[in-house]
């Protein structure tokens, strides 16, 4: 299997955030532990280094809105994604 992280909510909700390496492409996926699950793909062209991304996604999944918290963390970091999935 390819590379991986993973961060759990630390508010006690089932919120998962995490990315992933699948056939060359980076992948970031979330998951409510409910009913939604949403998956982007890291722009195409976009040279991402792993500790950046990874630093992007522990600071959302520690915020209690999460998803517009990721949205904000990528932007800052210039991460462009698209979503494929969710």
């Amino acid at each position: 299997m390819g590379q991986q992280s993973s961060f759990h909510a630390p508010h006690g909700g089932a919120d998962f955030l995490g990315w992933r390496k699948r056939k060359g492409e980076t992948e970031i996926v979330y998951d409510d532990g409910v009913a939604r699950r949403m998956v982007w793909r890291v722009a195409q062209g976009a040279t991402v280094a792993e500790a950046r991304l990874s630093e992007a996604l522990q600071v959302a999944v520690g915020s209690h809105r999460i998803l517009p918290a990721l949205y904000d963390e990528l932007k800052k970091r210039a991460i462009a994604i698209e979503r494929i999935a969710g």
